[in-house]
């Protein structure tokens, strides 16, 4: 009898357990939500039209490298945002054999540059000048930087690569609300760079289908004529008729004399994990490689994801890596640049040394040199996985909005405002708060310092992770938030790419927190130990696309819902 009434008690407690956990969305048997699943090959990028058009060609029998092209150019159609032509980027790659590299496409300023062309007569910094108009952009790396990848390693003609975006540009594409309404905001600015009659002066709504004729026939001509078209052609000489009547100073001689940049990248190792990144005039894979080295003796899965203690790590070592992200780094080109003694162990555990859990350490207490950082947000960012293994993680910018908002009607694009990446002059902020230091003072045909962090993540020999983001300054922490996210708190891509993300740049010293995401006990626990919290105007902190190798070989793509981004594959 004994026996029978224990037997139905444990029964009772079983079937009461079994009720509780699967009423409970927060056990570990809850199924993790999970971007888009594939068999060989994914494209994640800002929007889908752009995916579908990369995977399209990787399905006609092209590789990475062919649909790196596809990808971009798509999104110079359908995402003007950051999308570009006349802007730049990086590009990360892994072939499937292991081999790693990197393309370095990003603008440079022109021959008539000068340190101090941003000045007036009392050496003063003359207000939007680097910013908006025809003196605010580098010249443009992006054709230079596809072609050179396209060239090297893919498999298709650059005409039969560029033919379904030329389609996408003659047959249009359907504006999203997010994008109507950065269209309506700037309406009046675009008007005022470009005269009442330029392609963007018109109303443009949610729903509509926009077609960019000129842009079309720009692609048709680089389809035929290559990347010279672009460089030395009729398309080179349109870009700089319209630069010279506005008063630009890119010349013929700067587009004829721009070549993209193959570097090595910056490689590291976090735990089990070698990871793959930008190197310089990136500051990502420095930066990044410096916060990975000094959290590893930090045991973030016994503090928990976004616990008070797993934020604290992270923004004592992104406060220390800013720190001397902003100093030392620059063109390598132009500057020296001590990389191995910036990644170096010993240095960097000396550095974390006075972090305390009790008690902030203040930025002013370890910083190089008062020098504040900010960055524009308005970058993209897209993933590729090919059907042989082959992976590129991308990043492009034309950096502000829209860039310096010229647009060239004959060419159907929007020039970059990168100039504004340089140091204006030491000592004063450009217009996203960037002091710079001489590292990155301006010069003819010097490369400008960017965040961008293009990166290739590989587990147990094997490919494991692609992934980057837009978002300034906030790229960088990002990058090292998803990946921590999935290696430390088992997350699936997708998981990882939504989940809410926090900030800490060095100067000003605060710590942004994503809006609306965070529990306010965390940040008064926070607040207590002396840290500074931003909590207002807090920008959404980067857009994260990015794929991720599962353990059966099939890939997932997380897409960031932040945005319209979309993942495809097959």
């Amino acid at each position: 009898m004994n026996k029978f009434i224990l037997t139905q008690k444990l029964l009772l407690v079983s079937a009461i357990a079994f009720f509780i956990t699967s009423c409970n969305p927060e056990t570990p048997t809850a199924t993790p939500k999970t971007g888009l699943i594939s068999d060989h090959a994914m494209v994640v990028s800002a929007r889908k039209e752009a995916s579908d058009i990369g995977i399209a060609i990787l399905e006609k029998g092209g590789n990475a490298f062919d649909a790196m092209m596809a990808t971009e150019m798509a999104l110079a159609v359908t995402y003007p945002f950051a999308g570009n032509l006349g802007g730049g980027g990086f590009a990360v790659f892994r072939m499937a054999d292991g081999s790693i590299g990197s393309v370095d496409y990003r603008e440079k300023a022109p021959l008539a540059a000068d340190r101090n062309m941003y000045l007036d007569e009392n050496g003063d910094i003359i207000p939007g000048l680097s910013t908006k108009g025809a003196l605010a952009s580098g010249v443009p790396g992006t054709i230079a930087g596809i072609f050179a990848a396209q060239e090297k390693f893919g498999k298709l003609s650059p005409a039969e690569v560029l033919a379904p975006v030329i389609e996408l540009a003659e047959k249009g594409f359907v504006v999203t609300e997010n994008q109507a309404n950065r269209f309506a905001r700037l309406k009046d600015t675009f008007i005022e760079v470009n005269g009442p009659e330029t392609f963007y002066a018109k109303d443009i709504q949610a729903g509509q289908t926009l077609t960019n004729p000129a842009l079309a026939e720009t692609l048709k001509r680089i389809a035929a004529n290559g990347k010279e078209e672009f460089y030395s052609g009729e398309t080179a000489q349109l870009l700089v008729d319209h630069m010279e009547k506005i008063g630009g100073i890119i010349t013929k001689e700067d587009l004829a004399s721009y070549e993209a940049a193959w570097r090595e990248p910056i490689v590291f190792d976090y735990q089990d994990l070698k990871i793959i990144s930008m190197s310089p005039p990136s500051s990502g894979g420095i930066t990044i490689g410096q916060i990975f080295e000094m959290i590893e003796p930090f045991d973030l899965k016994e503090y928990g994801h976004n616990s008070p203690e797993y934020i604290q790590v992270l923004v004592e070592a992104e406060r220390r890596a800013y720190a001397d992200r902003n100093f030392y780094l620059g063109d390598p080109d132009f500057v020296d640049i001590p990389v191995e003694e910036l990644l170096d162990a010993n240095y960097l555990k000396v550095r974390m040394s006075s972090f305390s859990m009790e008690k902030a350490t203040k930025s002013e207490d370890i910083a190089e040199g008062k020098i504040a950082f900010a960055e524009s947000m308005e970058t993209t960012h897209y993933s590729i996985v090919d059907q042989e293994g082959n992976a590129i993680s991308v990043t492009t910018t034309l950096n502000g909005a829209y860039g310096s908002k010229v647009y060239i009607d004959e060419l159907g694009f929007f020039m970059n405002n990168e100039m504004d990446d340089f140091s204006s002059k030491a000592g004063e902020p450009n217009m996203f708060g960037l002091i710079g230091a001489e590292a990155n003072s301006i010069a003819p045909g010097k490369r400008m310092l960017s965040s961008m962090t293009p990166t290739i993540v590989e587990k147990g020999g094997k490919l494991w992770m692609v992934v980057g983001t837009p978002g300034g300054s906030t790229i960088i922490t990002s990058v090292v938030q998803t990946i921590l996210n999935v290696s430390q708190f088992d997350m699936s891509m997708q998981e990882a790419v939504e989940s809410p993300r926090f900030h800490h740049q060095w100067l000003p010293d605060l710590v942004s927190f994503e809006p609306e995401s965070f529990d306010s006990t965390l940040i008064a626990k926070l607040k207590g130990r002396g840290y500074n919290i931003r909590e207002s105007n807090n920008p959404i902190i980067g857009k994260v696309d990015a794929i991720l190798v599962l353990p059966n070989g099939k890939l997932e793509g997380g897409a960031d819902p932040r945005g319209d981004d979309a993942a495809s594959g097959f």
